[in-house]
């Protein structure tokens, strides 16, 4: 089958019923840790966010202010073990340029952080676990120009990072924390089966399937980008993470308007998702639990 290299017009498969918006993205991502003066010195000594703390909960931003996550304490809670657990895989965090993950890269190696790294081809990253053993990647996306599709399919895969070639790319600056115009790029969750995922991230939350020949996996986006959620069955037959563990709490996906969120959010309920109301903002999960906050795109000063 042809590879052809973007921009394509007819990317992924669309929904049958209700499609997100071109411009929908993730949020804020709120999380559950055990212990959250260790959880809030390991943000900010190795990722370089900005931290502000209120009681037992920590907003962690990045250079120019924008909220990236949220860590709430719940003391007593479980660490995640080596195989993972239905909910969170990995939040990740999505570097302006590629520059900066260059200039992260040796700032890893000053501190002392273990990280793994691959090459998606459509972007270049680095992966890391919190004290909790919840997982994060840093990552810097490729132009689009340079990504392929495969019959409407994005072209991904896994292959070994250039950590030289990266670290060159940083022209000698030092990393000085977290960057302005870092955001959340995706998330990523284990999932009991793709069949499930596929009903809640494509059909009921309205989400493109862009890549699906990824084994054991199936990613979802809006506006063409490479993924905004991704799923996976690689935990096996892992439990479901529960309060009684370290987790993802809720993550947000950002809509344009309040008419975009209550399209979205009825068509989820027309799927068969209960739709909780928090204010202006939708909250539905999906049959793991994992839940997603319908929130409104909002300027930060």
């Amino acid at each position: 089958m042809t590879i052809t290299m973007m921009p394509q017009l007819n990317i992924g498969i669309r929904p049958e019923r209700y499609r997100l918006p071109e411009n929908a993205h993730i949020g804020r991502v709120r999380l559950a840790v055990s212990d959250l003066s260790r959880s809030v010195a390991y943000y900010t000594e190795v990722l370089g966010v900005r931290a502000a703390l209120d009681g037992n909960v920590a907003s962690l931003a990045s250079a120019d202010g924008v909220p990236l996550l949220e860590l709430h304490e719940r003391a007593g809670v479980r660490p995640v073990p080596r195989h993972g657990r239905v909910g969170l895989y990995h939040f990740a965090m999505l570097l302006p340029d590629r520059a900066a993950l260059g200039r992260f890269v040796a700032h890893l190696a000053v501190v002392g952080a273990y990280a793994g790294s691959a090459d998606h081809l459509v972007s270049e990253a680095l992966y890391l676990t919190d004290p909790d053993g919840l997982g994060i990647e840093v990552y810097a996306d490729r132009p689009r120009a340079e990504w392929s599709t495969r019959g409407g399919e994005i072209v991904m895969a896994t292959e070994p990072l250039n950590l030289r070639e990266l670290m060159r790319a940083a022209g000698g600056e030092q990393w000085n924390g977290m960057p302005a115009g870092t955001t959340i790029g995706h998330v990523h969750f284990h999932v009991s089966t793709l069949e499930a995922a596929e009903a809640f991230y494509h059909s009921a939350i309205g989400f493109d399937k862009v890549v699906w020949s990824y084994p054991g996996a199936l990613f979802f986006s809006a506006g063409g980008y490479h993924h905004h959620v991704g799923t996976n069955t690689w935990a096996g037959d892992a439990p479901i993470a529960t309060v009684q563990d370290a987790r993802l709490l809720e993550w947000e996906l950002r809509l344009p308007s309040e008419d975009d969120i209550a399209a979205a959010a009825a068509n989820a309920a027309h799927a068969g998702y209960p739709v909780s109301t928090a204010g202006a903002d939708r909250v539905i999960a999906d049959a793991s639990g994992i839940a997603v906050r319908l929130t409104m795109e909002r300027s930060h000063s």
